[in-house]
């Protein structure tokens, strides 16, 4: 984030004080209209002549009044939004947001005011509630309780759904729940009931009649709290709901607590006739801002992990070595040490071990317990990041001996208390040098923009699982064939793992198999994003491996200059173009369809007759390097293999 500008001017000012009132996008093909019909606001959309949001309420209730009925609009103004950005780290290096802002003034029936703010952009909607400081009742009040928001998501019948179950809270093992960790529906009916009646998460994808529209927030920082969605009701939609009173082990408020004058967060809607919009979409980041400057260069990167399949008793010297070397034979810069370290191998032979790895090119990310008391979760370290005491200390040591990062798990839901905590962890680790991702925890809303030091975050049903149960070894390709277009769409994801072998154990001969091939692990490194990539190499991975494959790994980028949808629909399989910050294309498929499917594939990024490195799997699945000609349309018909994957490169 080197570079920021930004560009308001007011184009028009209307007064209004019944009716509708519409904006459009730059382009105009997306259009949004705010009405006003007996105290209630809505808004809906149209895109390219059809209807993509039926009418949906808008609308707070807080502590100074019900800002849902009785209301009347006072007044409208719009404006052009227009802004430059650079970006490091998700899946494009800079954007040009360009918007319409539509400010809608709202007054209840006892003369309590609010603006609702709308904006427009080609493709997406954004918005969210101000209010400003007022007299009120015989008193100039400064600060108010958001208790709960009508907004709703109300989409037209035949829509079908891709979205995961919110958790209660302290459920799941040692009460580490609500983590964002549950599975998918896929084309489900809206009507069909959350599977713990908690609603679902963000973010949310539908499938609507005439198109696609994915719904999630961005903004929320130590000022809010996380929201998440209702189930469906007739007529009304998808609801924004906020935390349960019961998360974080109780402690908190499940309602929002804000100065005066203040904001909400920012609910975004992205929508397309197809899947394009949906995949490059950038309104996390276009429409928030960074909170502070990093104190350092952070750098991107791969890493190692061992704990994923060698588990806790590998969290010993000896064994992080293996990896460091691992890590060190292949160009990776990191490698991660998991939970039980300060224990296994402690704080002392910690040191040690860092400097052993900085002696051969790579740098430590340690793994840290969020606790505090939010859960039982008994992995240590623990009670280092819960305070800015206790966070002080820990990240003083961490820098002093060369740590570069840290890995903090188990949070304790999405209560303006937890968003705090949060925040406060990725400011506290900057002034230390410290990259951050989060486990265990809620999604990112907006991070990679607001906190510079963020990496990403867990937030899904992950790669550990693959160790854990047979179960979700069948379900990693649907998994992986889903998120580009949900989980991943809107922020960037840590899944844990291009894992490369074959058996689910150290040995590599044990257990349960991997079902996915190795050209879909590795694609998968392209097609997910994040820009501190685990590669769940072993340290046996390095005979076992063909050459071609140990390369291509060697040289796997994790910074993007640009981000394409190619073809793909989620859950069955996905086809994305990738431009690396080096300036070379990269071109990933997975399929987790049982029949092979070949495609033709428009690559105008290509040459005519450029000749691409092509990496595929034989009808058996073995993995193969050959070559491949754009044709004289700019195409390239591929054939992927079931629960496989292809890759061109340039």
């Amino acid at each position: 984030m080197r570079k920021l500008f930004l560009s308001i001017c007011i184009t028009s000012s209307v007064l209004v004080w019944a009716g509708d009132v519409n904006v459009s996008s730059p382009n105009n093909q997306l259009q949004v209209t705010i009405s006003e019909a007996g105290g209630r606001v809505t808004y809906s959309a149209v895109l390219d002549g059809q209807q993509v949001i039926e009418p949906s309420a808008l609308g707070l209730k807080t502590s100074l009044g019900d800002l849902t009925k009785g209301l009347t609009l006072k007044g409208s103004r719009q404006e052009s939004v227009n802004h430059h950005y650079q970006m490091r780290g998700t899946k494009a290096s800079e954007a040009d947001y360009q918007a319409n802002r539509l400010i809608v003034d709202c007054q209840n029936a006892e003369n309590f005011q609010f603006s609702i703010i709308f904006q427009v952009s080609d493709n997406d909607i954004a918005f969210r509630y101000e209010i400003p400081r007022q007299k009120y009742q015989g008193k100039e009040p400064k600060r108010i309780r958001i208790r709960s928001e009508v907004s709703s998501f109300n989409f037209p019948d035949g829509t079908t759904t891709f979205i995961s179950p919110q958790t209660g809270p302290e459920s799941g093992w040692e009460q580490t729940k609500p983590s964002y960790e549950e599975g998918y529906s896929a084309d489900a009916p809206m009507d069909t009931p959350s599977q713990y009646g908690h609603g679902y998460v963000f973010p949310a994808l539908f499938h609507l009649p005439c198109g696609w529209a994915l719904v999630s927030e961005t903004g929320v920082g130590s000022d809010y709290c996380g929201s998440h969605l209702s189930d469906y009701q007739a007529g009304v939609g998808y609801t924004v709901a906020y935390p349960d009173a019961g998360e974080n082990n109780g402690y908190g408020s499940d309602f929002a607590a804000i100065p005066l004058p203040g904001k909400t967060p920012w609910r975004t809607i992205t929508l397309g006739t197809t899947l394009k919009p949906i995949v490059e979409t950038t309104i996390s980041y276009d429409i928030v801002e960074p909170h502070y400057a990093p104190s350092t260069d952070y750098k991107p990167g791969r890493y190692t992990w061992s704990w994923l399949l060698w588990q806790d008793n590998s969290v010993n010297y000896d064994d992080q070595v293996r990896f460091i070397d691992l890590a060190s034979a292949m160009g990776f810069e990191y490698c991660l040490v998991d939970n039980w370290w300060d224990t296994q191998i402690g704080r002392d032979r910690m040191a040690g071990l860092s400097k052993y790895a900085q002696s051969k090119g790579v740098n430590l990310l340690l793994w840290y317990n969020s606790n505090g008391f939010w859960n039982d979760a008994p992995q240590t370290p623990r009670d280092c990041m819960s305070t800015a005491i206790a966070r002080e200390r820990e990240m003083k040591w961490l820098q002093s001996i060369g740590v570069k990062g840290i890995k903090v798990d188990f949070f304790g839901g999405d209560k303006q208390e937890t968003m705090r905590l949060y925040e406060d962890i990725l400011s506290d680790a900057n002034r230390y040098g410290l990259q951050v991702v989060f486990h265990g925890c809620t999604i990112p809303r907006g991070w990679e923009r607001m906190y510079p030091n963020y990496v990403a975050s867990e937030a899904v049903l992950a790669s550990e699982n693959l160790f854990f149960g047979e179960g979700a070894t069948f379900t990693e390709p649907f998994d992986l064939t889903l998120h580009p277009f949900c989980r991943n769409a809107t922020a960037s994801m840590d899944w844990g793992g291009i894992i490369m072998n074959k058996w689910m154990s150290r040995d590599n001969k044990s257990r349960h198999t991997r079902k996915t091939t190795d050209i879909f692990e590795i694609a998968s490194g392209i097609t997910m994003q994040t820009s501190v990539q685990c590669v769940a190499m072993q340290p046996n991975n390095l005979d076992e491996l063909p050459q071609f494959e140990l390369d291509f790994l060697r040289q796997l980028p994790t910074t993007w200059k640009e981000t394409r949808f190619i073809d793909g629909y989620p859950g069955r399989y996905v086809v994305l173009a990738r431009k690396s910050t080096s300036g070379k294309w990269f071109v990933a498929g997975l399929n987790a369809q049982k029949e092979p499917l070949t495609l033709t594939l428009e690559l105008p990024m290509f040459a005519q007759g450029q000749i691409l490195q092509y990496y595929v799997d034989s009808k058996n699945g073995e993995p193969m390097l050959t070559s491949l000609k754009i044709d004289k349309k700019g195409c390239a018909k591929v054939t992927i293999q079931p629960n496989g994957g292809v890759i061109l490169k340039e």
